[in-house]
């Protein structure tokens, strides 16, 4: 498809997000930017968690690994709804009950101030890489296939996309979010039904046969029972409730749209909702990705991982298909994106600049904020450089490989402030946040010679959080 018309639908979609943004943003100040002045509907918050959960990672990458991988990330889903409820009556009722704004304030409550200032800049560096992995492998995409023969290079593309960014939440930050982030969720599911119709039609399949089809093939294996393999049932379903509590639970970025909403029942209701939905919308993800493989095998398409649908979508399709996959990527590029900047933007303006006990009228606060928010654009884009330099073929594995290293002391700072009564020297705290991911990393790198044949997985984040635990238990106050 041309190129030019691609670029074109690109901008006319940007142009209707600044017009959101500038609908929603109208009369915003700091408690609009951090947290919506708690009036958002539950309702929105959770379609439009949607997107932000899934991102362009998971629209690209999830159905791409179906041939390698079957059905086995639905493991993870099922322990992502467990996670969800966990975080619904756990985790909101403390985050409610203490009225907060930035969550690590329950640290510094329970802790202290230097745990406090540990579990912000934990949660600064995890959604960083996070947060820009997501974002570089869409912009990748869109460079490869609509850019690069335009004779634009890889550095304007990102910059451009982080500016188009920083324009619609520069003012409105949640309030604005709230409802973008929901008419991307509806692009990026519409391109995710329309797409997997076509291919059905295409193939002259429903969806039993289509199913059947996938089975001959093994792609609809959902439980591995290989208790060695990283990918046993057990074990991907016990990580995917713990990357749920940490990436979601105690995230900045994804309890700063829930505790938007007025009242704890209803932010309840919106992450139980949200939990039910994913593994329907995940399941339909790998039902597509299954799709993908079949349509490749009888197109002769020879890419695989995450360049298998835009190469499909774009050079195995008729024109408007390629249109619906552009208009479903960036959908999907923009929720993890503009969400991550405005939850780092508060969580450095709150957490380590302390922007709300300066003694300084509210209009300094807001250009404060403001210069911050500039501050990680630009974080932003040296980190998708970075990225663009390793070139992984599959993000989805990457992004939660470094979760589990980045929120395992996060999961052990909130386990222990929960379910213990100690308190801990506060000023040894940053060297246990520091040293178990370290121990962790080593752990991973020479598993063989500590286990054999056992494979740890995901399940690192976990080890990850009880080094933590323990190193707290040993620095507890008598």
């Amino acid at each position: 498809m041309n190129p030019i018309v691609l670029l074109l639908i690109i901008i006319a979609y940007f142009g209707l997000l600044l017009w959101v943004a500038y609908r929603t943003g109208k009369g915003s100040n700091n408690e609009s930017f951090f947290i919506g002045n708690r009036k958002s509907n539950w309702m929105l918050v959770a379609f439009g968690m949607i997107g932000t959960s899934l991102s362009g990672v998971t629209f690209v990458s999830v159905p791409g690994a179906v041939g390698a991988d079957k059905f086995h990330y639905l493991q993870i889903t099922i322990g992502y709804l467990i996670g969800y409820i966990v975080i619904a009556y756990v985790l909101l009722p403390l985050y409610y009950r203490l009225k907060l704004t930035s969550i690590y304030g329950y640290l510094q409550q329970r802790m202290g101030q230097l745990s406090y200032k540990s579990g912000a800049w934990i949660f600064i560096v995890s959604r960083l890489v996070g947060a820009t992995a997501r974002l570089y492998l869409v912009v990748n995409i869109l460079q490869m296939t609509i850019l690069d023969s335009l004779g634009v290079p890889f550095i304007v593309t990102t910059l451009v996309i982080l500016i188009m960014i920083i324009l619609y939440t520069y003012e409105g930050g949640v309030k604005t979010i709230v409802w973008t982030d929901t008419l991307q969720t509806t692009c990026m599911l519409l391109g995710l039904i329309i797409c997997s119709v076509y291919m059905m039609n295409h193939l002259g399949l429903n969806f039993t046969e289509s199913i059947s089809q996938m089975n001959q093939l093994g792609y609809t294996e959902v439980f591995n029972t290989d208790a060695n393999s990283k990918a046993f049932f057990f074990k991907q379903i016990l990580a995917g409730a713990f990357i749920t509590i940490t990436m979601t639970g105690i995230d900045q970025e994804m309890m700063q749209k829930s505790l938007s909403v007025t009242r704890l029942k209803d932010s309840q209701k919106n992450m139980v909702v949200l939990g039910i939905i994913l593994v329907g919308v995940i399941s339909l993800f790998l039902f597509m990705g299954g799709l993908l493989h079949l349509y490749g095998n009888t197109e002769h398409v020879v890419s695989s991982g995450d360049q298998l649908f835009p190469d499909i979508a774009l050079n195995h399709m008729p024109p408007f298909i390629s249109i619906i996959f552009i208009i479903a990527l960036i959908s999907a590029l923009f929720p993890s994106a503009d969400g991550a900047m405005t939850a780092l933007t508060s969580s450095l303006c709150i957490d380590i600049f302390g922007l709300r006990e300066k003694p300084i009228s509210q209009k300094e606060q807001e250009k404060f904020r403001k210069r911050v928010h500039l501050t990680v654009a630009f974080a932003f884009l040296v980190m998708v450089i970075i990225f663009k330099l390793i070139n992984d073929n599959s993000m989805i594995g990457l992004i939660l490989k470094m979760a589990g290293f980045t929120y395992g002391p996060l999961l052990g700072l909130f386990a222990f402030g929960i379910f213990t009564k100690f308190k801990v020297i506060d000023k040894w705290v940053p060297y246990v946040c520091v040293a178990a991911p370290v121990i962790s990393f080593l752990i991973d790198k020479y598993q063989e010679s500590f286990f054999g044949d056992f494979k740890i997985g995901l399940e690192l984040l976990i080890i990850n959080g009880l080094i933590t635990f323990f190193g707290l238990w040993l620095i507890r106050k008598k």
